[in-house]
């Protein structure tokens, strides 16, 4: 991701919380993948203010971010003492080395760190150093449905061993899954690192997503539009019974209620809406063609009237 995870949402870092959150919905209207499909600048622009929002959105780790504790990425920055932090250690760091000015700083916390771990904490006024452990990035692919529906997905970890990802619901491609204390173990007694799990969602066939909405267009035939019908239609959790109104056109929207994702918050669900789309027989035979014939005759119309 970027450097600047303010700069991935257009914003200064003294934007508020809502700030933040407005801007990563508005990246997302414009420039999610579904919207955009075969647009790299979009989808590179998506993920970015994906990681970003990821990041900023807790408050725990927008504060070490701009404290200087974790990168942009969220891996710990590696700390860097200087003399004068340990001007009051005790002789061996105010003697027994003879600094000068030209030392480099990373060499004294070296020796710091020699020190506290050698002597048992002889001079160096007791204790342990501890650190948290390093955080552990994944990719995990889901198909369309997976990440619709979310469930449990099994992912296998660079040494080996298995780790269960709980998938939410409406889970996003780029979203960042954070699995806390599953990373890399503490140093010292500190606690592990973090599991972040990247979502790479592949494309559906049929269905695309806007928000919480459900996407589909669905063939039907001369005969169901003209007469109305019900017909099967699919949706993410399985086929239902659709009606199809008499006289219905292509490009008609008909919106089946609740068939969506969860919404924020997931006390709703969006819903799928169905564009129909006639679809004439590929070679009509002789009956069909002289009833029509017959039909436009006596009945004629100009859809396009008023056009030109």
């Amino acid at each position: 991701m970027a450097s600047d995870p303010y700069a991935a949402l257009g914003l200064k870092k003294s934007a508020s919380d809502a700030e933040i959150k407005r801007a990563y919905k508005k990246i997302v209207r414009e420039s999610h993948p579904d919207l955009n499909p075969g647009d790299t600048k979009s989808e590179t622009r998506f993920k970015a203010a994906s990681a970003a929002y990821d990041l900023l959105k807790d408050p725990e780790t927008r504060r070490r971010f701009d404290a200087g504790e974790i990168d942009a990425s969220g891996q710990e920055r590696p700390e860097r003492r200087f003399y004068r932090d340990y001007a009051g250690a005790g002789n061996a760091y105010q003697h027994s080395r003879g600094f000068s000015g030209e030392v480099d700083p990373a060499d004294i916390f070296a020796e710091f760190l020699r020190h506290r771990g050698g002597m048992g904490g002889g001079g160096m006024g007791g204790g342990t150093f501890r650190a948290t452990g390093a955080d552990l990035r994944l990719n995990l692919d889901l198909s369309f449905l997976e990440a619709a529906r979310g469930g449990s997905k099994r992912i296998t970890l660079p040494d080996g061993a298995n780790l269960e990802v709980q998938i939410p619901p409406g889970a996003t491609d780029g979203q960042v899954l954070r699995l806390r204390g599953r990373g890399g173990a503490g140093l010292g007694g500190g606690p592990a690192g973090d599991a972040l799990i990247a979502l790479n969602v592949r494309p559906h066939a049929h269905f695309r997503r806007e928000g919480a909405d459900i996407l589909l267009s669905l063939p039907i035939t001369i005969d169901e539009a003209v007469l109305g019908a019900k017909v099967e239609a699919p949706t993410i959790d399985g086929p239902v019974s659709l009606t199809i109104p008499k006289g219905a056109s292509s490009g008609r929207v008909l919106r089946l209620r609740g068939r969506g994702v969860p919404k924020p918050g997931g006390r709703e669900r969006g819903d799928q809406l169905i564009t129909l789309s006639i679809v004439a027989p590929a070679d009509p035979d002789a009956e069909l063609s002289e009833f029509l014939e017959e039909w436009r005759k006596r009945h004629p119309q100009d859809p396009r009237r008023g056009m030109t």
